[in-house]
């Protein structure tokens, strides 16, 4: 089981910028997926945006972070980033790592990290 460890969240004000990181155990195997979810109070658990470890495809889902949330990877430091952009009150909530084997769901999770935006 890889272990993930998030960190770079905080209070931001409305339109300021974060960027989370995800640090993985080891390295992970090519056909791993990493992914950002998000979950606010009283809300489920959304998924935002997903990488594949191997070819670096990209894919974000709600709309409500498109152009805004970016995911990206650095190989050599077994970690994935998520830039956040033009913040709003609404993207308050813990910001939640994850990763799996493609096709198997995601089985490993971070501790989650506090994201608050001020307006």
């Amino acid at each position: 089981q890889v272990q993930l460890v998030e960190s770079g969240g905080g209070l931001v004000q409305t339109g300021g910028s974060l960027r989370l990181s995800c640090v993985a155990s080891e390295r992970p195997s090519i056909d791993y997926a990493l992914a950002w979810f998000r979950q606010a109070p009283g809300k489920e658990r959304e998924l935002l945006t997903r990488i594949t470890w191997s070819g670096g495809d990209r894919t974000t889902y709600p709309d409500s972070v498109k152009g805004r949330f970016t995911i990206s990877r650095d190989n050599a430091k077994n970690t994935v980033f998520l830039q956040m952009n033009n913040l709003k009150p609404a993207d308050t909530a813990v910001y939640y790592c994850a990763g799996g084997i493609e096709g198997r769901g995601y089985t490993d999770w971070g501790q989650g990290t506090q994201v608050t935006v001020s307006s």
